[in-house]
C-alpha cells in the first residue's frame, strides 16, 4: 500500500493539477507569442500583465508560482512516474536563457515599432476571455502540451521548467534582486546540525536540486528552487523549514526575528 503524501503536498499537487485542467481556458494569458503581437500594436496583453505580476510577486515569494500554480508544472508532475530521472546537466538550465534573451529584445523592438505601449487589453485574442475557444486554438494548445510532455519524458523531472520555460527568468531575476537588497521574503532555512544525511530532501526534490548539499553549506537559495516544500515535508527530523524573513548574509550575524510558517 502506497504511503499517503503529506497534507501540504496533497494540497499543492491538487492546485497545480487543477491549473492544468484549466489550461485551455487560460493558455493565452501565458503566451510568449501574443505578447509580441500585442506589443507590435501598442497593446499590453494579458500575458504581459501576467509576466509582470510574476516578476513582482517573486520579489516577496520567489518562484512560488512555479511550485504551486503553474499549469505546465501540473502537466509535468503527472509524467514523473514515467521518467523520474533527476536533471543534473548544466546545459539544461542555460537553454531557457538563450531563448528568453532574444525574446525579450523582440518584445521591446515590437513595442518601439508601435511607438510605445498605449492600450491595455487583458483579453487580447481570447473569445470572451477563453483562450481555446476555436478549432485553430487547439493546435496551439496541443502543441504547447506536446513540447512539455516530450521534455518531461526525455530530459527528466520538470524538464520543461529547466529547458524552455519563458516565465521562469522573470522570477529568477526578481529573486536575485530580493537577495541583493535582502528584504523579508518567503524562503527556506535549515538547521544542518539536525541533519542525519538521509538525503531524502535531494531524492524527492521535483526540481532535481541537491538540497542535502544546500543544507550542509547553510545556503538554501537556488535559482531553480520553486518553494514547493517537498523537502520540508519529507524531512523527518524537521531540518528544513519555511519562514518569512530578510536575507541572513553571514553566519555570525544576529538572526532577525522571523515569522515561522511551518
Amino acid at each position: 500500500m502506497s504511503k499517503q503524501l503529506p497534507l501540504r503536498q496533497r494540497v499543492r499537487k491538487g492546485l497545480i493539477l487543477t491549473m492544468f485542467l484549466l489550461f485551455p481556458l487560460i493558455l493565452y494569458y501565458f503566451s510568449p507569442a501574443l505578447i509580441i503581437e500585442g506589443a507590435a500594436q501598442g497593446i499590453i496583453t494579458g500575458s504581459f500583465i501576467m509576466f509582470g505580476l510574476m516578476f513582482v510577486s517573486s520579489l516577496f515569494v520567489g518562484r512560488l508560482w512555479c511550485g504551486w500554480a503553474c499549469p505546465g508544472a501540473g502537466l509535468q508532475e503527472m509524467f514523473a512516474g514515467v521518467n523520474n530521472q533527476t536533471v543534473r546537466s548544466r546545459w539544461a538550465g542555460r537553454v531557457k536563457w538563450i531563448i528568453w534573451t532574444p525574446w525579450i529584445l523582440g518584445i521591446a523592438a515590437a513595442a518601439l515599432s508601435a511607438g510605445g505601449l498605449h492600450q491595455v487589453d487583458p483579453f487580447f485574442r481570447t473569445v470572451g476571455g477563453v483562450s481555446v475557444a476555436e478549432p485553430a486554438s487547439y493546435i496551439v494548445y496541443y502543441g504547447v502540451v506536446a513540447i512539455f510532455v516530450v521534455l518531461a519524458l526525455t530530459v527528466g523531472r520538470r524538464g520543461g521548467c529547466h529547458v524552455i520555460c519563458w516565465m521562469a527568468p522573470f522570477m529568477i531575476l526578481g529573486r536575485q534582486i530580493r537577495n541583493r537588497f535582502g528584504w523579508a521574503s518567503l524562503q527556506l532555512t535549515a538547521d544542518a546540525d539536525r541533519c542525519v544525511d538521509c538525503t531524502r530532501c535531494s531524492t524527492n526534490c521535483p526540481m532535481s536540486l541537491d538540497v542535502h548539499k544546500m543544507v550542509q553549506t547553510s545556503n538554501m537559495e537556488h535559482p531553480d528552487c520553486v518553494l514547493c516544500g517537498t523537502c520540508v515535508d519529507n524531512c523527518k527530523k524537521g531540518v528544513i523549514r519555511f519562514n518569512f524573513a530578510p536575507v541572513r548574509r553571514t553566519a555570525d550575524q544576529t538572526q532577525r526575528q522571523v515569522i515561522t510558517l511551518s
